[in-house]
């Protein structure tokens, strides 16, 4: 892995071997930042403050060596990425204006394709976990993912059941308690519709109307205007003056054709004519028959006006959707044809609620049966979880301390009942799960939050992963400072029981104490060097002599402490030995 421009790492490579890799350094020389970098490069929040002070982006790049026939190798390829053999190779960057890329086999791809790489690849615990593992909720998760799909298939189905049970509560609710409220809406609605029945308006009928009112409304002005242009195209009833437009243009084509020489021009003007004379008849005939159309009708007139009174009440109180063109009849229409539409659907609630109602006794059913095989399984699985932990805690100097998993449901007078009595019920089941720590024999079991040190408190999680190690094994682990508040013998059984945790995986550990460095298969430093100006780590891999400085600095503070070589020598030969007879 290489990192870049990431807090105070200006520019590292960590090349991460098989079994337990520590990573050490002074206070403040970047060791989280590792922890940091890996998280970066799978799929983990893009945080600009993290970048480098002075520097453009921060990027993390890495090669994942995979099975090609894999879980990832799959999910790789199917996101585009291209694999070298066994090799995939992964890049996340961050800019210091916020921006983030992912890159996964040479393919940019959404940064959550790298999170659901992290579930199969890698699994990061640091000192936050300690906090979580205070909470209930992670210690039941805990307790779920030991148990693996003894838990998970019921679990799985009691959430179905328990999602739909909530939207259907919802549902039935709201049809139950508004029922007057709908059948008040249906009336209205009614009422609207027979108001639309009663007027039954037509599209296009408003526009259609106004031009009628216009013309009653003139009609004498319009027969007078017609009748006069009437008579100048084709004269008075008598036709005594000759005066006309027809008889005029008559008059002039008559003359063209009396000269008697032939000319193109001179008779395409009379052709012209001739057609002028026939248009001008046309139009003349149109007026006649127009003007016979033409009446005072009052009573129309008062039909037509009450008509469109209609039309435009109707328009106002129920065109809420006005049409495009206009059109207020048809946007009344539309109105009427969705306000049918709603009544049917107020008439079946009564029909709806009787399915709704078959249905949640079906779920409830459904919820009763799977709560109960859900908090089986739990209790089931908490007794093995319990004694697997006890053991882990015995090789971790804490030999009578006992870890109890304690699996109980909250009374509820108005839950539903699961074996007997009714319980609270929750989208994790009915189950409270509790992990309580018996630091010895003669000490009462007492809740994980309030009676475990700090130290006590970081074994039980180091021996809670390794049990849940062994029932889902993830290839890759890493620590950060797990062993914190861990000293003395204890944390020689920490180191050594990391150490047997990387025989089946790859370990990697960022501590501060030597005892659990010495067990490392290999040691990288986190150095920082300061100019005074600019601040950059750099990671060193040990070898034996830089081994035995570095855990003489740890031991003593100091590298050139001959009682501190001493004593980082014993460590070493002590832990390679255990580590050449495993």
């Amino acid at each position: 892995m290489r990192i870049r421009g990431l807090g105070v790492i200006d520019d590292a490579v960590l090349e991460l071997a098989p079994g337990l890799t520590v990573v050490s350094g002074e206070t403040g020389a970047g060791k989280t930042m590792v922890v940091s970098g890996l998280g970066l490069l799978f799929g983990g929040r893009a945080d600009p403050g993290a970048v480098r002070p002075g520097a453009d982006a921060a990027s993390v790049e890495g090669r994942l060596r995979v099975d090609p026939d894999g879980p990832v190798a799959a999910r790789a390829l199917d996101a585009g990425a291209t694999l070298d053999d066994d090799v995939l190779l992964v890049a996340r960057t961050v800019a210091a204006g916020g921006r983030s890329r992912a890159h996964l086999g040479g393919r940019g791809v959404p940064a959550g394709v790298l999170a659901e790489l992290a579930d199969a690849c890698v699994a990061v615990h640091g000192q936050m976990d300690q906090t979580r593992l205070r909470q209930p909720a992670h210690q039941r998760e805990a307790l779920d993912r030991y148990a693996g799909d003894g838990v998970a298939v019921p679990l799985t189905a009691y959430r179905a059941a328990y999602d739909e049970l909530r939207e259907l509560a919802v549902e039935l609710d709201d049809l139950t308690t508004r029922a007057r409220e709908r059948a008040q809406e249906a009336d209205l609605l009614r009422f609207g519709l027979g108001e639309v029945e009663t007027v039954d308006p037509l599209p296009g009928e408003p526009a259609a109307l106004a031009v009628e009112e216009e013309r009653l409304g003139h009609a004498d002005g319009l027969r007078a205007g017609a009748t006069t242009a009437h008579e100048a195209l084709l004269g008075g009833s008598d036709g005594s003056d000759g005066r006309d437009a027809v008889s005029l243009v008559s008059a002039s084509r008559t003359a063209l054709e009396q000269v008697g020489v032939r000319d193109p021009q001179l008779d395409e003007i009379v052709a012209r004519l001739r057609e002028l004379g026939y248009l001008l008849a046309d139009v003349g005939a149109d007026l006649a028959s127009y003007t016979a159309t033409i009446e005072t009708d009052p009573a129309r007139l008062a039909v037509v006006q009450d008509r469109r009174a209609e039309l435009t009440r109707l328009v106002r109180k129920y065109a809420d959707e006005p049409a495009p063109d206009g059109d207020g009849a048809a946007a009344v229409l539309a109105w009427a044809q969705r306000a049918a539409a709603r009544v049917t659907t107020l008439e079946g609630d009564d029909d709806r609620i009787g399915v709704l109602t078959a249905r949640r006794d079906e779920l409830v059913a459904e919820l009763t049966r799977t709560a109960g095989e859900l908090s089986a399984a739990r209790t089931a699985a908490a007794a093995r979880f319990a004694a697997e932990v006890s053991a882990e805690l015995s090789a971790l100097a804490m030999a009578n301390a006992e870890l109890e998993v304690a699996v109980s449901q909250a009374d509820d007078p108005q839950g539903l009942a699961v074996g007997g009595r009714p319980v609270t019920y929750h989208r994790h089941g009915v189950d409270d799960v509790e992990l309580l720590l018996r630091p010895h024999t003669a000490a009462p079991a007492r809740p994980l939050q309030k009676g475990a040190s700090g130290g006590e408190l970081s074994r039980v999680m180091l021996a809670i992963e390794v049990v849940l190690a062994g029932t889902d094994p993830v290839p890759t682990l890493v620590f950060d400072e797990v062993d914190a508040g861990v000293g003395g013998r204890a944390a020689v059984e920490v180191g050594r029981r990391l150490a047997a945790l990387a025989r089946t995986a790859q370990v990697v550990v960022v501590t501060h104490l030597p005892q659990v460095a010495a067990f490392a298969d290999q040691h990288l430093v986190v150095r920082k060097s300061d100019d005074g100006t600019v601040t950059s780590s750099g990671v060193v891999t040990l070898d034996e002599a830089g081994r035995l400085r570095e855990l003489s600095r740890m031991l003593a503070g100091q590298e050139e402490s001959a009682t501190a070589e001493a004593h980082a020598r014993e460590l070493l030969d002590a832990a390679q030995g255990e580590r050449a007879g495993r």
